[in-house]
């Protein structure tokens, strides 16, 4: 009888044990670049913020683990035979994470607000293509104008100004991601803390530690959560890629999304497949500052982009993980034929030099009268040894630089909020497959990405006139001379063409390489 019971209880604590196992938290540790400025969908800008966003929240559209645009809270959609409207049918079980129902009438709203001017969305033109959206954000209008209509609760109708072909594509970018009605209107610009925050994705906001971390934890209201493998996210800032290499090694991070390029012969030999590198739509660039009594010259513009060796750069710095860009629009885009490339992209370095020299000389500067510059980079030993490299380049050329590194947040409020500056590193992800998605950023009224005070009424009429081109070959050709313009007057100069870095833990399924370089955490499962 003893041997019996003391069987019986072993058997009941192996169970015990098993049934611990079973329901143990899955806890997925995220490298995540910088800290959120914003966890307000309507006033972020950045792809950082938006791989929290995206598991925070859940559009009419949604990336599936390869990047592709797939059915989200709208299950179908169909599209007027002009192109300009499109009906959406949302489906039924979507819910709020306090089990409030999604409705149409909550994008309606969330629309609305962030083309509301009092919001200040620094990114609502990305929206501009809906039916008077502009007019809305620039105040000429009221918000109810907007082209957005709830038919009914489980029906949502947009209106465009003119056919689109990247309209779907575009609501799956973060500020197209909506917010609860009921907490903005009770909480204001509070509504993105985690006591006042409710949303509609797979995880919910657990709390938001400045400089430490965000914790978001699973929704059980998400109407997919039972194929949602990880419980917990914690998403740590950064910055420093090599300190969040060692992290990796030691086990604290399961992903870390970018690496730090010095150590790209170290990674790929001691790392193997964890280290991964994948083509991005993306361009790296410096901004000029158009202002900048120096720089207003397009000579002394053409000749300091003419002296950079990109090859060294994407080789030698990068490790070759980046390609050169002699374009802004990076090749392969869709919509597009063959970018608008630098008319001296195929000629030698040295040549370059001499002609760049010539150039400063003439515009009155020499090693014996140098051009003072600085150059602005957010904190990464990556940037910082690419404006090395740089400063080297043009250093005889009789251009003396001096470099200012701020966080990464600091860094772009700074140049959102049009503070001074010469030349700025920054580096531009495409949100669409579609060039208009680059170059809207210099349109004069782009206050929110024109980092360079660019203003060309004549590149703004060619924008405009893409934009009302139906012909996608004849919108091609436009925007190949709006870009063509840009080439010449250079509000950036394109260093380089982005390729992703990830450094992702053999412990992780579901992380899939893809050109967004998009990663929603739904779609992936920790095994330790």
């Amino acid at each position: 009888m003893l041997k019996s019971l003391r069987i019986t209880a072993l058997a009941a604590a192996l169970l015990s044990a098993t049934s611990i196992i079973a329901v143990a938290e899955v806890v997925y540790h995220r490298g995540n670049t910088a800290d959120p400025e914003t966890l307000d969908q309507h006033k972020t800008s950045t792809v950082y913020e938006a791989h929290i966003l995206r598991d925070l929240y859940e559009g009419l559209v949604s990336y599936s683990a390869t990047g592709e645009v797939i059915p989200g809270v709208a299950t179908d959609w169909s599209i007027s035979g002009d192109g300009t409207t499109y009906t959406f049918q949302l489906r039924d079980d979507a819910k709020w994470s306090n089990g409030d129902p999604v409705v149409a009438g909550d994008f309606v709203y969330s629309l609305r607000r962030i083309m509301t001017p009092e919001t200040g969305a620094k990114y609502a033109n990305i929206l501009y293509p809906i039916k008077n959206a502009e007019a809305v954000n620039k105040g000429d209008m009221g918000a109810d104008a907007l082209g957005v209509k709830a038919v009914d609760d489980r029906t949502l109708e947009i209106t465009l100004e003119a056919p689109t072909p990247y309209f779907v594509d575009l609501l799956a970018h973060q500020t197209g991601l909506p917010v609860h009605p009921p907490s903005v209107d009770a909480h204001g610009t509070d509504f993105v803390k985690a006591e006042n925050m409710v949303s509609n994705g797979a995880y919910t906001l657990a709390e938001f530690i400045p400089n430490a971390h965000v914790k978001a934890v699973k929704n059980p209201n998400f109407h997919d959560a039972e194929n949602v493998a990880i419980d917990t996210v914690f998403y740590y800032p950064t910055e420093d890629r090599g300190a969040a290499l060692r992290r990796f090694q030691a086990g604290e991070l399961h992903t870390n999304n970018d690496a730090p390029t010095e150590q790209v012969a170290f990674m790929r030999e001691e790392l193997g497949d964890q280290f991964r590198v994948a083509p991005y739509l993306g361009t790296y660039y410096y901004a000029l500052n158009h202002e900048d009594e120096a720089l207003a010259d397009p000579a002394v513009r053409q000749a300091l982009s003419m002296a950079i060796d990109r090859e060294f750069l994407a080789e030698e710095i990068w490790g070759g993980v980046m390609v050169p860009g002699y374009s802004f629009v990076p090749p392969g885009i869709g919509n597009y034929g063959e970018p608008a490339f630098a008319a001296y992209k195929d000629v030698s370095i040295i040549d370059r030099e001499d002609e760049a020299r010539a150039m400063l000389e003439a515009a009155g500067f020499s090693e014996s009268n140098p051009l003072q510059l600085e150059i602005r980079y957010n904190t990464s030993e990556n940037h910082k040894n690419t404006a090395v490299a740089i400063a080297d380049m043009w250093k005889p050329l009789g251009v003396d630089v001096s470099m200012l590194n701020t966080d990464t947040k600091t860094h772009y409020a700074h140049l959102r909020d049009r503070g001074d500056f010469d030349i700025a590193r920054a580096g531009w992800i495409g949100d669409y497959s579609d060039p208009q998605n680059f170059l809207f950023m210099v349109e004069s009224d782009n206050t929110g990405f024109n980092y360079a005070r660019y203003e060309n009424p004549e590149y703004d009429a060619l924008m405009d006139q893409a934009a009302a081109t139906v012909d996608l070959e004849k919108r091609s050709e436009i925007l190949k001379q709006a870009e063509e313009m840009f080439m010449r007057d250079l509000p950036f100069i394109p260093l380089m063409y982005y390729g992703s870095m990830n450094l992702v833990s053999d412990s992780v399924s579901g992380f899939e390489d893809n050109l967004q370089n998009v990663h929603p955490t739904r779609w992936m499962s920790i095994s330790e």
